[in-house]
């Protein structure tokens, strides 16, 4: 049987949605995905909680960290891993892939509705799972990626079925319950977003007659946002603590966020950080092109389009623009404004490039694939000169090389061949993400990792270990399983001599080229080494390494594992306080 163009495009399109698949999947387990910091502390939190052997109250070491987000991303830790029997990172981060992939099924099956063709379905997945941020947040432990699949659903089915506005109870009833458990798993203010959402999805349909949205469907929507936040609610009655969760997170985690850290004077208050500086009005609304990562070209393309067809635009696109910008302003409004917040709106984003992508220029995405092509042969450099300064040991096996030349060729013909240019570019921007984790791969092998002996060896014992964000000794206890792990702020350069005195077994991190014997401490003995990642570098750090090369000073690091010359002598407790919690 002859395949037709359409059916080798199918054909295409499916094995580059079962890569997609393997790249979320890929190195899932690793210390060093694209990630937040967040992450440590959620941990932490889940750890300590499984084992109270209560789902509640959360329980934390953490100062000022308990009741950071509502309960629900923790349950769902202690279900993944068994109240804490399989603690393993796999087990914290697969539920948030499942999401990931369910909000693309989601986009997938709405272009497909709105075009009556594969392919614009196709195109809305790929587009959203090769965002860099939907890579980045969609896969660790954190609430982004529950978070954006709830809260996006009530939005989906009003798309996917337009008979459901008409709906007076069980659609907003089950709206409410879809947005009240996204709201356990981030936070009552996802209530504004989307009580404005669908207040202006059912006023458009109304096509904005005020009386009658006000007749029809206002109490749809008040229905639907008293469902959710009474289900939000049902943390302050199962809570034994409901002043602690009032303080901590109503008033600290989201009031707080208006709070400018300043009075109201010019240059400190309110209007000022609107204004300036890295939470600034302009700063975020940039996100919407730095979000996307490889495809920012596209989506940049994608606003000019939108505003040269707004006359031309079909009410599901006029509606998605409508969540776009319900999604901007109310996350404008806190003092503190993030690109994260942005994310609930990056599937609308991804479907309204799949509904224009014949419309934006091949000139985007040609810019596109050869920001990738730059990429990939960075990752390819680096993994050179990584391999030649480990010269003994095989870093990267030739599957990784082949990866690398396949990545490569891909995008040079997407770049010179037309009618390859748009079927290609969201390929070749997942393959740059799985280029960027195969390279970090052999972090988290043999060379990345304390052996089994080591660990046998430090289990049941205090071993310190360098950190430089909250809970980061979390990851750790990963890497050293059954050990009492102590963090030590590396920000006070502590050396090996003084970390001695204070913990029988201690990390500390070496530059690359650094032959530093015994990490500086003559009297210690070697129990365990391994290659790793500093992250975190100072903007003199970030300097260095870009105009002057020193990536093995800064980027890479070897970090030994020491056992002080008094042994078990030395007390842990003689430390000062955790600067880690």
């Amino acid at each position: 049987m002859k395949l037709t163009e359409t059916g080798l495009r199918t054909v295409w399109y499916l094995l580059a949605c079962l890569l997609a698949v393997f790249i979320y999947f890929y190195g899932l387990d690793s210390q060093h995905i694209p990630k937040n910091g967040d992450e440590y502390p959620y941990e932490h939190i889940t750890r300590l909680t499984a084992e109270s052997g209560k789902l509640l109250p959360l329980q934390s070491q953490l100062d000022n960290m308990r009741n950071t987000k509502p309960p629900l991303l923790f349950w769902q830790g202690i279900a993944s891993t068994g109240w804490g029997k399989n603690w393993t990172l796999w087990n914290l981060r697969y539920p948030s892939v499942i999401y990931t992939l369910l909000t693309a099924t989601m986009l997938f099956m709405l272009g497909v509705k709105f075009t009556s063709k594969l392919e614009t379905g196709f195109v809305a997945a790929l587009m959203y799972l090769a965002f860099f941020t939907t890579y980045r947040f969609g896969r660790p432990f954190l609430t982004n990626p529950p978070e954006v699949f709830w809260i996006f659903l009530p939005f989906f089915v009003l798309l996917y079925r337009r008979q459901t506005f008409a709906s007076r109870f069980v659609i907003p009833l089950l709206l409410g319950i879809g947005v009240g458990i996204g709201a356990l798993y981030k936070s009552f203010a996802l209530g504004l977003p989307v009580t404005l959402g669908l207040a202006g999805w059912y006023l458009h349909q109304r096509q904005y007659r005020v009386a009658e949205f006000l007749k029809q469907d206002a109490l749809k929507v008040v229905f639907t946002v008293s469902v959710s936040v009474a289900l939000f609610a049902m943390w302050f009655v199962l809570d034994p603590d409901p002043q602690a969760v009032w303080k901590e997170f109503v008033v600290g985690e989201n009031v707080g966020k208006f709070d400018p850290h300043g009075n109201l004077s010019f240059g400190q208050g309110y209007l000022s950080k609107l204004l300036w500086g890295g939470s600034s009005i302009w700063s975020y609304a940039l996100a919407f092109l730095t979000n996307p990562g490889l495809l920012t070209f596209p989506v940049a393309a994608l606003f000019f389009v939108a505003y040269r067809r707004r006359r031309q635009l079909s009410n599901e696109e006029k509606l998605l623009w409508i969540w776009i910008a319900v999604m901007f302003l109310s996350f404008a409004l806190p003092s503190q404004r993030s690109g994260r917040y942005l994310l609930a709106a990056m599937p609308a984003v991804a479907l309204l490039c799949a509904l224009n992508w014949q419309q934006i220029s091949r000139k985007a995405f040609i810019a596109s694939l050869v920001l990738a092509e730059v990429l990939i042969a960075g990752i390819a450099y680096l993994a050179v000169l990584l391999q030649a300064e480990m010269s003994d040991v095989q870093l990267y096996p030739p599957t990784f090389w082949l990866l690398i030349a396949v990545a490569g060729i891909l995008t040079l013909l997407a770049i010179v061949v037309p009618a390859f240019t748009r079927p290609g570019v969201n390929v070749v921007a997942l393959l740059a993400l799985l280029c960027f984790a195969a390279f970090l791969r052999p972090f988290d092998g043999a060379v990345g990792n304390y052996s089994a002996e080591v660990q046998r060896y430090v289990s049941g014992k205090d071993v310190g270990v360098p950190c430089n964000f909250r809970a980061m000794d979390e990851g750790y206890r990963f890497m050293l399983p059954g050990a009492e792990i102590r963090g030590y702020n590396e920000d006070q350069n502590l050396s090996a001599s003084e970390l001695a005195t204070r913990y029988p077994l201690f990390a500390v991190q070496l530059a690359l080229n650094d032959n530093t014997q015994n990490g500086g401490c003559a009297e210690c003995k070697i129990i365990g080494q391994r290659l790793d990642i500093r992250g975190r570098q100072s903007s003199a750090e970030l300097e260095e390494m870009f105009l002057q090369g020193k990536v093995f000073q800064h980027l890479f690091v070897r970090e030994i594992l020491l056992e002080s010359p008094a042994g078990s002598k030395a007390m842990p407790e003689q430390a000062p306080a955790q600067i880690c919690r």
